[in-house]
């Protein structure tokens, strides 16, 4: 067989590169046939994700199947150049992502009899479909998304990694299937980016879009923990999405408890330890983030450990005082021996950089510390590294967020038929959102699966729409709500304690929805850095998952025992307890001060009435209210919320939905011409 592949060195990039994120990849399906698939959109598709693997890249084409790859080179520097194949060409992958554990794997397969031509991870893709088919995954430990093309059968299969850690988008038009670790990668491809207002209406609830919707009219996420198949054989094919894993929870009384806390901060110090130290598995040297909480403190501490040497470290420092975690953050640097970078970042220089973040992120962005987080990823970018850890997944895993403390803090009173904790919900409900009638409030507690920890948050957030969105977009949303689109397990949360009910909720909505796509992954992506995750192992989940929650969450106060447990045998007591904080930065202030232009512009009623979702009076009275500070505290953040997510789908439809909004740049995909100036035909790969 004779495949027809050109490998994309690294070269000129499109008019896009503004914004630069680690491997990507991209192509196109025809379900109707063997038609043959452009060679010029396959290379714009990947010229579109340059960013994400500057290194080098390749395509791959057979009648019908069309797959490119951008890589940036962290595993196996020499090799590894994509895509790969098996033995005898049989099968063949694109793929981005890390398998932690490939080189246990790869031994296994050897033994097993499976001849390997490189030392990348990627390799070891093809070999366990051969050994296992679409079992494969449950031989997969990492943070992955790859398309897979069975060369005998005629079957192409697209996974994604468990938690979601790396993007995978797909979308069917006109007989063919697209798919692309980023959406830009669709749109250079001729996909016509158009708005969902029901995606849109996920960002004021969710503060992100965490399920199979996106803000782009078709376009849908592959699920994290799922993988789509296409058998190519049938006449019609049809995309048939698969589940491989989700997350689960012992029963309520069978949890693991025991009373010996030195032997269980032991186990758990195994688990993490060894997490730690397969994300230090790198040709290249590793780096950590470093705020001033325990999560991030524990990782770099624990780096520091594996690795027997110092990590060097990376703090945002923050220009305000309430915001700024730089002095705890030099302390354990201090302690530690890190050599720390601080990146400064005020609110003039987090509003400017802000459509640098949407375009990266591809969404509404609404967490006023994401600019941020994108500086100090460019800054681990320029000083030369490709790899950072990062403590997120700490706050899902065991209940971190204040939600959690004031759910419990509630209900700790219920005994029986006594429940003075519905009275207190419904007292908060009332002076949070008193426009949200409690048969919806009802409505969002089935749709959740009970009276989860963040339901009144989530309730309160999403009772913004009505002050800001226009009544045609409230009316076509005809009562649904995005609470009615999560997909979750409600019968086997029914036998679950109700922390570990709300633990499941956030896995499901805030770390795929805001953390890893708005946050970490995506921010980090865009500046060519690989962000690695240790609290996101599977093992690692697993062991907190079946841990007792009085481990978690003991009383109303001491959030992430069992960590901070752990976290007191490296770090200083102050440190290892220290509470929790969360990240913010004074950027939403800025929103509302009258000279700033790039507001005015984007909340201008001509703007607002060109976009068409929102009320512009709507927004001048919400934005009058916020300046004058007429509202209580709890309820005027909720407001200001509403007001920064307005602003931020502004700004994401100017960037991709034909500019004119403001002056910020926008998104321009690569033409033929930029591909051609960037391929090198002179490779081509035969088996």
């Amino acid at each position: 067989m004779k495949l027809s592949p050109f490998i994309l060195r690294a070269g000129s990039r499109s008019a896009f590169n503004e914004v630069l994120a680690v491997c990507g990849i991209s192509g196109v399906i025809d379900l109707y046939g063997r038609q043959d698939i452009s060679p010029m959109v396959l290379g714009r598709m990947g010229q579109a994700m340059f960013h994400r693997g500057p290194d080098e890249g390749g395509m791959f084409r057979v009648p019908g199947v069309g797959m490119v790859s951008r890589r940036l080179s962290i595993v196996d520097l020499k090799d590894g150049q994509q895509p790969i194949h098996n033995e005898d060409g049989t099968v063949t992958v694109v793929y981005n992502g890390e398998l932690f554990e490939h080189i246990e794997q790869r031994e296994k397969l050897k033994s097993l009899g499976h001849k390997f031509r490189t030392e990348c991870d990627t390799e070891i893709i093809v070999h366990l479909y051969e050994e296992y088919g679409e079992r494969m995954f449950d031989h997969m430990n990492g943070q992955f998304a790859f398309a897979l093309y069975d060369h005998r059968k005629n079957v192409v299969i697209l996974g994604r990694d468990r938690v979601g850690v790396a993007p995978l988008h797909w979308i069917c038009k006109d007989g063919k299937f697209y798919f692309a670790s980023e959406i830009k990668s669709l749109i250079a491809a001729g996909i016509e980016p158009k708005a969902d207002v029901r995606g849109l209406d996920h960002i004021f609830t969710f503060f992100g879009v965490p399920g199979r919707r996106t803000p782009f009219a078709g376009i849908s996420a592959c699920l994290p923990g799922h993988y789509l198949k296409l058998d190519l054989n049938k006449s019609q094919t049809d995309v048939e999405d698969h589940t491989y894993w989700d997350f689960n929870f012992p029963d309520e009384g069978e949890e693991y408890n025991p009373d010996d806390a030195e032997k269980l901060t032991d186990e758990f110090q195994q688990e993490f330890f060894r997490s730690v130290e397969l994300r230090l598995r790198a040709d290249v040297p590793v780096v950590s983030y470093l705020s001033g909480g325990v999560d991030s403190a524990t990782v770099l501490a624990t780096a520091t450990r594996v690795k027997g040497e110092a990590v060097p470290s990376f703090t945002i420092q923050i220009d305000s005082p309430w915001y700024d975690e730089s002095s705890p953050a030099r302390k354990i640097a201090m302690q530690t021996g890190s050599p720390q970078t601080f990146v400064k970042c005020n609110s003039d220089f987090l509003l400017d950089g802000y459509h640098k973040l949407v375009m990266a992120t591809e969404n509404p962005v609404v967490d006023t510390s994401c600019p941020g987080l994108y500086a100090l990823a460019g800054e681990v970018r320029r000083q030369g590294y490709k790899v950072a850890l990062t403590g997120e997944g700490s706050d899902e895993s065991m209940g971190g967020y204040p939600w959690f403390k004031l759910n419990k803090a509630m209900n700790m009173f219920d005994r029986g038929r006594f429940r003075p904790g519905v009275a207190f919900r419904r007292m908060w409900r009332h002076i949070g959102a008193p426009q949200v009638p409690w048969s919806e409030w009802a409505e969002i507690h089935s749709a959740l699966g009970g009276p989860v920890a963040q339901a009144d948050v989530y309730g309160m957030v999403s009772s913004t729409r009505r002050l800001f969105f226009d009544d045609d977009v409230l009316n076509s949303f005809g009562g649904q709500m995005p609470f009615h689109e999560l997909e979750l397990n409600h019968e086997a949360m029914k036998n679950w304690h109700p922390h570990n009910r709300s633990l499941y909720v956030g896995y499901k909505t805030i770390l795929p929805g805001l953390l890893l796509n708005h946050k970490s992954d995506r921010v980090a992506m865009a500046n060519s850095v690989e962000a690695r995750y240790p609290f996101l192992d599977e093992n690692v989940i697993q062991f907190l998952a079946a841990l007792h929650p009085r481990w978690k969450l003991k009383g109303i106060l001491q959030d992430k025992l069992v960590l901070r447990m752990m976290a007191e045998r490296m770090l200083p007591r102050e440190i290892a307890y220290q509470p929790k904080k969360m990240f913010r930065a004074p950027f939403g202030d800025t929103l509302f001060e009258p000279d700033s232009q790039l507001v005015q512009q984007l909340l201008s009623e001509e703007s607002l009435r060109k976009t068409g979702y929102f009320d512009p009076k709507k927004v001048e009275t919400a934005i009058s209210r916020c300046r004058r500070k007429v509202r209580l505290p709890w309820n005027r953040l909720f407001q200001e919320m509403g007001l920064i997510s307005v602003f931020a789908t502004q700004m994401w439809h100017h960037v991709f939905l034909g500019g004119g909004l403001c002056e910020a740049p926008t998104y321009t995909p690569p033409t033929d011409t930029d591909v051609a100036g960037s391929a090198d035909r002179s490779s081509p790969i035969s088996v």
